[in-house]
Order: C-alpha cells, then structure tokens, then sequence
C-alpha cells in the first residue's frame, strides 16, 4: 500500500496502519488451525440446526468467480441444503455465466436469478460515473446485499454465506471504495446525476440491514475465513469438481467491475486495486512482497484491448466513446464532497459491535 490511500500512515519502520490493523484486529478472525476448525463445525452443525424442517439451510450469492464458488463447494461437500441467488445486473462474462451454471447442476443446488431493470440500472451507473468518484461500482454491491437478504427472507433462512474473506479482501481503504450502505450517499449521487426515478433497485441502507439482522435473524458469515484458503488451489479444485473457467484477474467475472477496478479507477485515480488484494495475500502468507512487487510492475489492464473494452462499456451504458473519456478525465472527487451519513453510521455501528460483541460469526 502507498498513499494512493489519502488516509495513510506509516509508523517510524515503514508499516503501515493497514498492516497494524490487519495484525491487531482481522488476524483474530482469520483461519487459527484448530480453533478455526472447531468454529466451523459448529457453525456448520448450527445452521443445520436452523435450517431444520426448512427447504434449505442457507443462501450463497453466486457471481461464477472464485470465493463465492469455492463457499457453494464447501458448504455442500459439509452437507449443507444451499439455496443459490445470483444478482444479475447485465455485465456478466461468457465464463461467470458457465460457472454458475455448473455450480448449480455439478453440484445439485437450487437458483435463482434476480435480474435488475436494466434501463433503470444503467441510470444509476452512469449517476455514479458523473459523480467523478471511486465508487463507480457500488450500486452493484448494493444490489447484491439487498438481492440476498430479500431471498433469504422469502424463504425464511437465517444464513447467507459469502464469499468475502480476509485472506484476499483483509485490506481496503475507504477512500477506495467508501461504504456501501450509506443511502444517503447512494441517493445524492441518484438525484445529483442521475436521469431516472428509482422505482425498483433494490436498495440496502442501515435501516434495512438492521430490520433484516434483528428482527428477521438473518446472519451473513464469511465461511472462507473459518478454512484455510487458498485461491490457488481453491481453483484447481474448481476446475477438477465443476469445470470451473477462469475468466481472469480478481472480481473480473464481471465486465463492469473488470473495467473499473483495471483502467478506470487506474487512470482517473491512479489507483491499483491489486496492492490492496496482493497486500492481503502478504498479510496472510500467501505471497510474499517480492513476489508482489513484481506483478505491479506491470499495468492492471491489457493495451491491446483495452480500446475494444472502452468501445463496449460505452455502447452498452448508451453513450459515446468521447463522452466516457471524458469522465475518464474530468476532476476526481471522493466521497467527502457530497452528502453521506459517515459520522451517524459510524456511532451506530461502532455501537452495535459493542453490544453484539460476542456475536463474532459474521464479523468481517
């Protein structure tokens, strides 16, 4: 990490408080050895337990890329009754759409789809874009969370397992990618940039986590932190069990998301995304900082295609080549420079892990 993180800080040896917090807080919750273990079972024989009598035990969100792929395997090589949900919001890749397809049928699961109303969505995406701000990828995130919250609800399941881990997702600055449940935040963009009423995008704000965590018991757990993970080899278990395809670098199993976290955020913000991954992954001791350090000496994104992938973003979200790069290269903003819910968010939950604290399961 560097400051391409406005926030951070180095101490007098050149660590950094990602580092430190990383060490001092989310080492705590990573895979311990045989502690870990016996959580797992627990956790396992646990939402067995409340999945009795029910059609399944717990909800997996499926993007066809490698966590949430690896959680459905581990979740049904444990016996556990999966009930896949994937939010579909028209940026899928050939191969995350084959991957999902034989998760569901290798691996004899039930699915659904949530398709968002894709005028109304690409609204909101292009809302996000004008805003000039990292963020261009949380109405998806959003979409995510309240697609898997509403389904588990549907059918009254109290798990929803993710694929998020520490082991490659441990480090993220704010500035990066600022919360994804601040509505406020979400609707000034909307109502600054955007075109469009929102009348069906599935919104998540704190209000509705809340509802869903306190009255309806609803709990998301990050199973990949409770096993020892490996995305090396958690792909080639992949490949052997269900054909899984690889469709590249980290969260590229969307279009969307590939184009943003490569070429935009890099040329606009001249943000990296992969020092964050790759700095969870020397956290973890799954790589080392050489070995790091060599994969950034070349770009996040392919100069041979790149022009081909800007032409398709545009077409797709309706506008011109030109007009994308402008927004390319307008002013960056963060999120501090519009409205948001920061400082009351931050209270509530600070407050909420104070009185749920040893509730230490879904803590990620």
């Amino acid at each position: 990490m560097d400051t391409t993180d406005p926030n951070i800080v180095f101490d007098d040896e050149g660590i950094c408080n990602h580092c430190e917090e990383y060490k001092n807080i989310r080492a705590a919750h990573s895979y311990m050895g045989e502690q870990s273990d016996n959580t797992f079972n627990s956790l396992i024989s646990k939402i067995k337990a409340k999945g009795k009598n029910k059609n399944y035990d717990c909800v997996v969100g499926l993007s066809g890329g490698i966590d949430s792929s690896y959680v459905a395997y581990i979740a049904k090589k444990n016996g556990l009754r999966v009930l896949g949900v994937h939010m579909d919001n028209g940026w899928n890749s050939e191969e995350a759409v084959q991957n999902i397809k034989n998760i569901a049928k290798i691996l004899d699961i039930d699915y659904e789809s949530h398709v968002l109303d894709w005028e109304e969505f690409k609204d909101i995406q292009l809302a996000f874009l004008k805003a000039s701000i990292p963020e261009a990828d949380t109405p998806t995130d959003i979409a995510i969370l309240s697609s898997l919250h509403r389904i588990a609800s549907k059918y009254g399941i109290n798990y929803i397992l993710s694929g998020g881990n520490f082991a490659t997702e441990g480090i993220l600055p704010k500035y990066w990618h600022y919360n994804a449940k601040d509505l406020t935040y979400f609707q000034t963009i909307q109502n600054t940039f955007g075109t469009k009423r929102i009348k069906s995008f599935p919104t998540f704000g704190f209000r509705s986590e809340m509802y869903f965590k306190l009255i309806l018991n609803i709990k998301m757990i990050y199973l990949l932190n409770y096993i020892p993970f490996d995305k090396s080899e958690a792909v080639k278990i992949l490949e052997k069990e269900i054909n899984w395809k690889n469709y590249g670098p980290k969260h590229h199993e969307s279009q969307y998301t590939a184009f943003i976290q490569s070429y935009y955020l890099y040329k606009k913000f001249n943000i990296d995304y992969r020092k964050a991954t790759l700095s969870s992954q020397i956290c973890a001791g799954t790589i080392s900082r050489p070995e790091a350090l060599k994969i950034l000496q070349t770009k996040p994104y392919d100069d041979s295609k790149i022009a081909k992938e800007i032409e398709y973003i545009a077409k797709k979200l309706g506008i011109t080549k030109e007009s994308l790069s402008e927004i390319i290269d307008s002013e960056p903003k963060w999120y501090v420079e519009f409205s948001n819910d920061e400082k009351w968010l931050n209270y509530v939950y600070n407050t909420y892990r104070k009185v749920f604290k040893k509730e230490k399961l879904g803590n990620f």
